[in-house]
């Protein structure tokens, strides 16, 4: 017999979100297991609808990247970790918007790069989104005539806790804390598992993709409102010390700093300690496995950290072995035999 799970709907009203990681109170208390159905708005709090919609000219900074929560997590201590199973990521609307920012981006002058070229100029492309066939539809500034479908892979850009040592974090940075990792792991089917740095965890999410390529080299995705669907659970006791995602596929671990060869070194280094821990290697043997075996996709190059991946798969470890007390599995059986 299936127990049924505590669900709760957040639809949040456009002064209802949460523009911080940190320093913001509550929407709702949860008891860990609990099914959250929530609406996120995309990264320009649905203020850029077409073209003529300029960025600078209708979002407000530090305004941006707008965060469904934060939810406090009955029982989440510092030296927990929580695991947030993505159920679904489903687009709002059937539309999208991306665009160039001036001095934001990875091959544009900006203000920490600082150079004598003028800024790109501003542009809005309004993607369609055929929901029914999976598809994103790009339509060129320049030639009109060239109309190209890419298959739409929904992801969340921002997933994250409060962060430690009484910090606030603006929800445009990724860092230890999750936030701004924009990594397209972060899909339906997947969980990531967030150390917990304060009682309750103040988990939240936001800026949706439809799809967005490794890098996000021009500094936007295909931005959107997103239905999404999260179990949010509760691992007494388990310490993660930056962000990680388990799939069916693969264990995925991410880094993020400056500069990007920093990112690099954290995200393969939080794999190299996850193998040790769960997986039974040495670390010396964890790093020359993962020398052979890691993939490593950028997730960001554009965010005030940059956000790197290392990933194994898991076919090529050790059978016998569930990492996070087999976590990942059991939500997915939940998601299968009462959820879907």
């Amino acid at each position: 017999m299936t127990t049924e799970r505590p669900r709760l709907t957040v639809r949040p009203k456009p002064d209802e979100y949460a523009w911080t990681f940190g320093g913001a109170a509550p929407v709702a208390r949860i008891a860990p297991g609990t099914v959250l159905d929530l609406t996120t708005e995309d990264c320009f709090a649905g203020r850029v609808t077409s073209e003529r919609t300029l960025v600078s000219e209708v979002c407000e900074f530090p305004f941006l990247n707008p965060q469904t929560g934060p939810f406090w997590v009955e029982g989440a201590e510092p030296g927990d970790t929580l695991a947030v199973h993505f159920v679904s990521v489903e687009p709002a609307r059937d539309w999208a918007a991306s665009t160039t920012v001036p001095l934001f981006g990875a091959l544009t002058s900006t203000h920490t790069t600082a150079t004598l070229q003028e800024p790109l100029p501003e542009r809005v492309w309004i993607w369609e989104l055929d929901r029914a066939a999976r598809l994103c539809r790009f339509t060129a500034h320049d030639n009109p005539d060239l109309v190209l479908d890419l298959p739409m892979d929904p992801m969340h850009g921002t997933v994250g806790v409060a962060p430690a040592n009484l910090e606030v974090r603006s929800a445009l940075v990724p860092d230890a804390h999750g936030g701004n990792l924009d990594t397209p792991e972060m899909r339906a089917g997947v969980t990531c598992f967030l150390g917990v740095n304060v009682e309750g965890a103040l988990f939240s999410l936001g800026d949706g993709h439809a799809r967005q390529g490794e890098g996000e080299t021009c500094g936007v995705a295909v931005e959107c409102a997103m239905e999404t669907v999260v179990i949010v659970d509760l691992l007494k006791g388990v310490p993660t010390p930056w962000p990680r995602i388990e799939s069916d596929t693969h264990l995925i671990s991410t880094g993020s700093a400056r500069p990007l060869e920093d990112a690099f070194r954290i995200a393969q280094l939080d794999l190299v300690q996850w193998l040790v821990r769960d997986y039974g290697f040495s670390s010396m043997d964890a790093y020359q496995f993962l020398s052979q075996a890691v993939e490593s996709p950028l997730a960001n190059v554009c965010d005030t950290n940059y956000t790197a991946v290392a990933k194994v798969r898991k076919a090529y470890l050790p059978h016998g072995h569930d990492p996070y007390r087999g976590m990942h599995a059991h939500l997915r059986e939940v998601t299968a035999s009462s959820l879907s």
